[in-house]
């Protein structure tokens, strides 16, 4: 049976001058607590602190990183319970069982480098998972899930996640939100995040029936009223940002005559592909002036064609490992929106991309500029330490350090958050290191900008 062992130097560079200098700088900020300014874990996991089901409904099926791959190596989705509740025990261990043994589909992927962390780290496995040791693997797993360290509130402080944000519908009443504030026994500040998307894109079947749920949004001046007014109430509960996921970056205005034209004829049905376009465009446009208006921090990540496989999302639903990148364009697609409210003292504009040419190309240039704006984390797709590695070296010497927005996990998988996080300390050791032993920076200049990036630069960039 292979040993599963986590190496003290994984990810340290490979050369010993430089290596020696990434172990000083990463040992001063591996402990450092955790801020996650944007992630999908369901804030009723933390109210209700149950304990997890077992191994596979926390592992394998929220974690669309896990479930691409096997589905690619053949794995049925279905097979793994994807889209679905906590599986009957049997189900839920051969779900476990098919995983073990297509361990070698991670090879070489991020994916593989979380689950070893979180195995070894959170559970004590040492054994490398394989179709002969599933059983055993999931048996001292599941036995761990039942102990009180391993529930959702005892990881929180084990994992020293001191902010954590989730990602919320507008119209939800936030009441797990509103039960956690209030709970004095939950430590780590958890914030919802306003997303609005499924109400903006007008052209989208069932939209002037999902509208409704916003309240009074008759026609175009309530709408918009109404969207302001949801905002200030996730304010109220501690929301610090609002996020953005549409095909592309457009940000063109239309005339207010214009939108509340299109805005008719969405709620009546009778809305064109291209007018749904240019509203949603104008829409972008305009969360941006809430944004100055209500310091929420707008996150914008375009570039994905999601649901690409329509029989995936019929019958697992959305967020199953088929969302694929799309060429991007960002410069010409954020000119209106930068040139209103570029230099706005209350706007912070984090742009993501899964375009890596985008990184260097245009945000870091952007971020380079404009006071509003800050690039991105490496995203779905380019959060591996290729990537990484590659936007360090693309966005920073074009941007500078204060420019970033410091790590964003973007994760529904809650075990592998400490694991994502100590992957980016660690590249960004290296990175730092390897300008020391080129001495373009000294010593302590590389460990303040360490710090910098896993504790203060998130919470200056998203106003905590």
């Amino acid at each position: 049976m292979a040993a599963l062992t986590l190496h003290p130097d994984r990810l340290l560079p490979a050369d010993p001058g430089v290596r020696s200098i990434a172990r000083r700088l990463y040992q001063e900020v591996h402990a450092l607590p955790i801020v996650s300014p944007h992630g999908h874990v369901d804030p009723r996991l933390i109210l209700d602190d149950a304990p997890f089901a077992d191994p596979a409904s926390l592992f394998i099926q929220p974690d669309h990183y896990v479930t691409r791959l096997l589905h690619a190596g053949g794995v049925p989705l279905e097979a793994l319970g994807v889209g679905e509740g906590p599986l009957p025990p049997a189900r839920a261990r051969e779900a476990w069982r098919l995983f073990c043994a297509n361990w070698h589909l991670f090879r070489g992927t991020p994916v593989r480098y979380w689950l070893e962390s979180s195995f070894a780290s959170v559970f004590g496995v040492v054994a490398r998972p394989s179709a002969g040791n599933a059983d055993e693997l999931y048996d001292a797993i599941a036995s761990r899930l039942t102990e009180p360290s391993h529930r959702p509130r005892a990881l929180l402080r084990t994992f020293k996640i001191d902010f954590l944000a989730t990602t919320d519908d507008p119209a939800d009443d936030l009441a797990a939100h509103r039960a956690l504030r209030d709970d004095r026994s939950v430590t780590t500040r958890i914030a919802p995040t306003f997303r609005p998307d499924r109400y903006l894109e007008v052209g989208r079947p069932g939209w002037s029936s999902l509208v409704k749920e916003l309240g009074d949004v008759g026609d175009y001046d309530s709408y918009v009223a109404a969207l302001e007014e949801r905002r200030r109430y996730f304010v109220s509960l501690g929301a610090v940002s609002a996020d953005h996921g549409h095909f592309d970056a457009g940000t063109e205005p239309l005339d207010r005559h214009e939108a509340a034209r299109i805005y008719r004829a969405a709620l009546a049905g009778t809305v064109t592909p291209a007018e749904a376009t240019a509203f949603r465009r104008h829409m972008i446009f305009e969360m941006a002036r809430m944004s100055c208006d209500d310091g929420l921090v707008m996150t914008l990540h375009p570039g994905v064609w999601r649901n690409h496989h329509p029989a995936t999302l019929a019958a697992h639903g959305p967020d199953t490992g088929h969302d694929i990148p799309v060429q991007l364009e960002l410069t010409a697609a954020l000119q209106p929106l930068l040139e209103r409210f570029g230099a706005h003292p209350n706007l912070h504009l984090v742009l993501f991309t899964v375009d890596p040419d985008v990184y260097s190309r245009e945000i870091a240039p952007l971020a380079g500029f404009y006071p509003a704006v800050y690039a991105g984390a490496p995203w779905w797709f380019l959060d591996n330490p290729s990537e990484i590695r590659r936007y360090q070296e693309a966005v920073t010497e074009t941007a500078g350090f204060s420019r970033l927005s410091g790590f964003i996990d973007d994760t529904r998988a809650f075990c592998s958050i400490p694991a994502r996080h100590d992957m980016s300390r660690r590249l960004d050791a290296g990175h730092l290191a390897r300008l020391v032993a080129e001495h373009r920076l000294d010593e302590d200049e590389a460990l303040d900008t360490l710090t910098a990036l896993v504790a203060t630069q998130p919470r200056k960039v998203f106003k905590l």
